[in-house]
């Protein structure tokens, strides 16, 4: 690692700047090379809904660092430059700025963190004014410019939005509109909100969202956008059809490949890069991170794709070490997600039943239904716990929790998390030396009781 190489870093979010900051940190004889297509390198994207509910007030608190903070930590920045091509026999890239000037960059290493975009479904209608998507700062400033602008109808009559998409930006934006007086309405072709959690939780998500003046309408495939005086008409199947002044296109992401294509870079699932657990691509001396990428799934032992900020950020760290000479190995995902939705928090890791049979095991499954804490001591409220494991080795292989906001959600599914990832049976589970006071748990914090309650039903006990 003592070698001093150029290295340059294509992208500037969360797996592009964790390469960077890794180099400096092992090396800080070598000045890694930041290229980013805009203005805005390491923002939190995943704090975009919460600028646009006007929680977050102002957009500049989204950086994680300021740009001096980055070149302060020995990063040169190439910002608003656009890599247009790799030539990877004299290591090179071509690169142009925002004035149109043609650039060439050399590198020892690259490493190649272009991200991800927003998925375009095939709707007619869909690039009108007043159609939105949300992925990157600009989307931001678009969604938020259009809000101010019309903040005086609003005052008149209510905005009114549709969403088409009920996953996790559908979700927060479904909150964050509705915070600044916006009426939402959420169309989703699956059968429930949240696909990605179980159908039952996605019905006390719906009930959530209905409790604060959602519309919430399933099974619908949009098929066209039309528009009508100053409003956009969305039509779908099963006769749907509503009129609303934006719409906000939430329907998911897809890797952000073209340039790693265009040198024959190995694709694999939604045309992914390929890349080992060391972050290499098959392109001599090319790593690749974050959401352009494949991720290895640590439970099912096989690839998949899942662009989340904590995968990326793991995977550009892997990255940038390796690009030194490193040998360090991505330790696979659990998908561990979590979800703040009004009052209330929605959380997931691991596999449900579905994914489990999918991938060989014997999954049992159960529910339980308690308090966050001593029922006794004022407030407890209700958590929804579903616990997941293989009958043959009572490994646990997942786990769902739903419960009002500061009732440790988020933070008890981490507990499941880290129990699958060393594989933990639900017996040695209930060996978890966890906290309790009556304000805050129980003796048997409720993870523990859900997975006490999976090992009687395999055991066949009553409990």
């Amino acid at each position: 690692m003592n070698k001093i190489q150029n290295i340059v870093i294509i992208g500037g979010s969360d797996a592009g700047i964790s390469a960077a900051l890794r180099i400096r940190e092992l090396n800080p004889a070598i000045t890694p090379t930041l290229i980013a297509a805009d203005s805005y390198p390491n923002f939190s994207i995943c704090g975009l809904p919460y600028y646009l509910s006007g929680e977050v007030t102002r957009w500049e608190n989204l950086a994680h660092r300021t740009r001096q903070d980055i070149e302060n930590a020995g990063i040169h920045l190439m910002l608003d430059h656009t890599a247009q091509a790799i030539h990877p026999g004299g290591k090179q890239l071509q690169v142009v700025d925002a004035a149109g000037t043609v650039k060439t960059v050399t590198y020892d290493k690259l490493i190649i963190a272009t991200g991800a975009v927003s998925l375009r479904p095939k709707i007619s209608g869909i690039n009108h004014p007043g159609v939105f998507f949300l992925r990157w700062m600009p989307d931001c400033f678009r969604i938020d410019e259009f809000l101010k602008k019309h903040n005086s109808k609003a005052a008149q009559s209510p905005l009114t939005a549709i969403i088409i998409g009920a996953g996790y930006i559908g979700m927060e934006m479904a909150e964050g509109l509705s915070k600044r007086g916006v009426k939402v309405n959420v169309v989703e072709f699956a059968e429930s909100v949240m696909p990605s959690v179980d159908i039952d939780f996605g019905e006390k998500i719906r009930e959530t969202l209905i409790r604060n003046g959602i519309t919430v309408t399933n099974n619908i495939a949009i098929e066209a956008i039309e528009k009508k005086d100053n409003q956009l008409v969305v039509k779908g199947t099963n006769k749907y059809e509503m009129t609303a002044d934006m719409v906000l296109v939430a329907a998911g992401s897809m890797p952000n490949t073209a340039l790693g294509q265009s040198i024959g870079i190995n694709t694999g699932i939604k045309g992914a890069l390929k890349v080992n657990l060391k972050m290499e691509t098959n392109v001599p001396d090319i790593y690749a991170a974050g959401d352009c990428v494949e991720t290895w799934q640590r439970i099912a032992r096989s690839y998949t794709y899942l662009p989340l900020g904590t995968i990326a950020h793991k995977q550009g760290r892997i990255a940038g070490e390796n690009a030194l000479g490193g040998h360090k190995e991505f330790a696979g995902t659990l998908g561990t997600q979590s979800l703040k939705i009004f009052d209330q928090v929605m959380a997931r890791t691991g596999f449900d039943e579905n994914e489990a049979r999918k991938a060989g095991f014997q999954p049992v499954s159960v529910d339980l239904e308690t308090w966050d804490h001593k029922v006794y001591y004022p407030t407890a409220e209700k958590l929804y716990i579903r616990v997941t494991a293989d009958q043959k080795t009572q490994i646990i292989l997942g786990a769902q929790i739903m419960g009002a906001y500061k009732t440790e959600v988020s933070k008890r599914i981490d507990i499941f998390a880290a129990a699958i990832y060393h594989s933990m049976t639900i017996d040695d589970f209930s060996d978890y030396d966890l906290t309790y006071t009556p304000p805050l748990s129980s003796p048997w914090d409720p993870v523990q009781m859900a997975a006490q309650k999976l090992e009687w039903k395999i055991a066949g006990l009553s409990g």
